[in-house]
């Protein structure tokens, strides 16, 4: 990539920040129409049968355009709460971005989840409605959550992309053929599920959300493409996928699930490439020949974890940053090696600083704590939040153990 595209990409960053998700496609759009927004790696007919999509900045805008004007003529009130069932993908993008578009706040659910669990976040996070899939491999995900839907009067519509979906199940992709496009409305926030949990929903605003992506896309390098193997349905894969490459106005790829000839093939296009693997996957990654596009690559370790030293590959191949998670509260990006995360002696409390962080201490028995805007976020009771309770600094439930230069972050007792 030369000089003046690599201005280009840093001069988006902002747009990240001005509105929300959806305005920083639409504002992308607006500058590079042409350029790659999505890509589905692998083969997405065989899993979902679907065919696999590649999209510029300028179609995809106005997908989700159709997408929002279609969600808005359902009429519920500004700032319902969606829930998006999705394992990964375009289509997964697509319906995160429409349904911020239309002035609602997206609500990750995880594709593992059965009936019951379905269930159980419809009622904790009080959903108005649910976006998903006619099928993902073996299940269908459309049914499941019909059958779910029956438990909870308040759970207004189900859409989803695919054919064959049962009765009542909106066509997702009827919407997207339909005339008129929608302008974003500012971003409401998201909310997502601690540890996986569908009875621990968090809301986190739009404020917080873009603190979060702006303090990991400040520690990358631009490339063309962000590559990524990690699902969208919390906070780390919408950090580091969706939300890095449109501040940075990259192209994300997405390849769920793993197959290795289809990362092969991946890799192997002719695109300066950010590879985002989760941690389990690095040793593997180590032990390939990596092709020239690779330029960096980010190993998100979800807490509790082991945070690797320096070795000699990380000198002589692709940099490697790593990035941290402590459960929904933060997301830390920091170039391998430099953990030296400083003592706060001023303990729990109120917040002493309103940077957009998010700031990692730590007290003298190593408790974790975490602070700054980009880690404000509040759980959901039934159905409604206080931000408040996300205006101090939160003792997570981790500690830092080391051992030297090395960091380990294991849970507290």
């Amino acid at each position: 990539m030369n000089a003046h595209a690599a201005q280009d990409r840093e001069a988006d960053a902002p747009s990240a920040r001005a509105g929300g998700l959806a305005a920083a496609l639409f504002a992308g759009a607006g500058r590079h129409p042409r350029r790659s927004a999505l890509r589905d790696a692998g083969d997405r007919r065989a899993w979902n049968g679907r065919p696999a999509i590649t999209w510029t900045y300028d179609a995809t805008a106005e997908i989700v355009g159709r997408l929002a004007r279609g969600i808005a003529a359902w009429r519920l009130p500004a700032g319902s709460r969606i829930g998006l069932c999705y394992a990964g993908g375009a289509e997964a993008t697509l319906a995160h971005l429409a349904v911020e578009a239309a002035g609602h706040i997206p609500c990750l659910l995880s594709p593992v989840w059965d009936v019951e669990a379905l269930s159980a976040a419809i009622e904790t996070a009080k959903l108005s409605a649910v976006l998903s899939e006619g099928r993902r491999g073996p299940r269908r995900p459309a049914d499941e959550l019909a059958q779910a839907a029956i438990r909870h009067f308040g759970l207004r519509f189900i859409a989803a992309f695919g054919p064959s979906l049962p009765d009542g199940v909106i066509s997702l992709d009827a919407l997207a053929l339909e005339r008129g496009i929608a302008e974003p409305e500012p971003s409401r926030g998201v909310v997502t599920f601690v540890g996986g949990d569908p009875r621990r929903p968090v809301y986190r605003a739009a404020a917080a959300l873009d603190a979060a992506i702006a303090a990991h896309v400040e520690r990358l390098p631009a490339t063309d493409r962000i590559l990524t193997l990690l699902p969208p349905h919390d906070l780390r894969g919408l950090v580091t996928g969706l939300g890095a490459a449109l501040a940075t106005g990259s192209l994300l790829e997405t390849l769920i699930p793993f197959d290795s000839g289809a990362f092969g093939i991946a890799l192997a296009r002719p695109v300066p490439t950010r590879l985002v693997v989760p941690a389990p996957f690095e040793e593997a990654v180590a032990a390939m020949s990596l092709p020239w596009t690779v330029r960096a690559i980010d190993v998100v370790h979800r807490a509790p974890a082991n945070l690797p030293e320096p070795k000699v590959k990380d000198f002589t191949g692709p940099p490697r940053l790593d990035v941290l998670v402590l459960d929904e509260d933060a997301v830390v990006t920091r170039p391998r090696g430099r953990w030296d995360i400083p003592v706060d002696a001023g303990g729990e409390g109120e917040s002493l600083s309103d940077e957009r962080g998010p700031i990692l201490t730590r007290l003298p028995d190593g408790r974790l704590l975490c602070d700054g805007v980009a880690s404000r976020a509040a759980p959901l009771h039934c159905g409604e939040h206080n931000l408040t309770d996300g205006l101090s600094r939160k003792k997570t439930t981790y500690r830092s153990v080391y051992a030297g230069d090395k960091l380990a972050v294991v849970p507290i007792g």
